[in-house]
């Protein structure tokens, strides 16, 4: 089962990471975002990756054009120019890079990925969140409802301390809790090829038209995810889950090693 993931936006909310790379390749502990989410996806057994490309996709390209080399040891025949690897980290994926355009909005992006969705259920996410959600689980709640699409709804964590009083007192404080009323769309869909068909052309919005029209004719489900979930908007939440990596309690790391 392929995996889209949409990695084209210009992550302007981010400018001060994005100058220079796409949002999807800022790094959390030295690796990209998007490598987060990718071995997320794998440790559950879903390892191939249709990539929608956009802002800087040359960024992304040679990452994993020079992946298996960068992490290597290699020895180098400087009079040849032959470069052998040893000892290499081996992913075992297969990386489909798509250029979907510069300026093509989210659904124009899963449009322009027709030909690599159009074999069957597949699931698709952003590039710019990690979150401890079971694909598997996920594909399992799809199937049981049968409908076109499902969206993994979240609570977001609240940005500020909550507090609850007994009179003038504070009976309780919760440092950042998540946000009790609401749930949001936090990505980590699973669809099927019928969604394609919702979906008019590159100013489409994916989460505007198809999906409140998929809503409206009773052909979205929502799995609801009450486990961790953060997407990177700000530097805020970027050094937010950098100090979760750096002190070994990154809730989304599911994988060893």
């Amino acid at each position: 089962m392929r995996v889209a993931i949409l990695c084209g936006g210009l992550g302007t909310r981010l400018r001060e990471e994005t100058e220079v790379r796409p949002k999807p390749m800022v790094e959390i502990g030295g690796r990209p975002i998007l490598w987060h989410i990718m071995r997320g996806y794998a440790a559950r057994g879903f390892t191939e990756f249709v990539l929608a490309l956009g802002y800087k996709s040359d960024v992304i390209k040679r990452y994993f054009l020079d992946y298996y080399r960068l992490q290597s040891h290699l020895t180098v025949s400087l009079g040849s120019g032959a470069v052998e690897a040893h000892d290499g980290e081996r992913e075992d994926w297969t990386v489909h890079l798509v250029d979907t355009g510069l300026g093509t909005q989210t659904g124009g992006r899963v449009k322009r990925l027709a030909e690599w969705l159009r074999g069957g259920t597949f699931m698709l996410t952003y590039g710019d969140g990690v979150a401890d959600v079971n694909p598997a689980d996920v594909l399992a709640f799809h199937k049981k409802h049968g409908k076109l699409a499902t969206v993994t709804a979240v609570r977001p964590p609240a940005r500020f301390g909550g507090l609850l009083f007994n009179g003038d007192l504070v009976s309780e404080f919760t440092e950042k809790p998540q946000v009790g009323e609401g749930w949001i769309n936090g990505g980590f869909f699973v669809m099927e090829p019928g969604v394609l068909d919702y979906i008019q052309g590159d100013e489409t919005y994916l989460e505007r038209e198809p999906l409140e029209r998929l809503a409206k004719d009773g052909q979205l489900a929502a799995f609801r995810h009450a486990g961790f979930w953060q997407c990177v908007d700000t530097l805020r939440d970027l050094r937010l889950l950098e100090s979760l990596w750096e002190s070994g309690r990154a809730p989304w790391r599911v994988w060893r090693g």
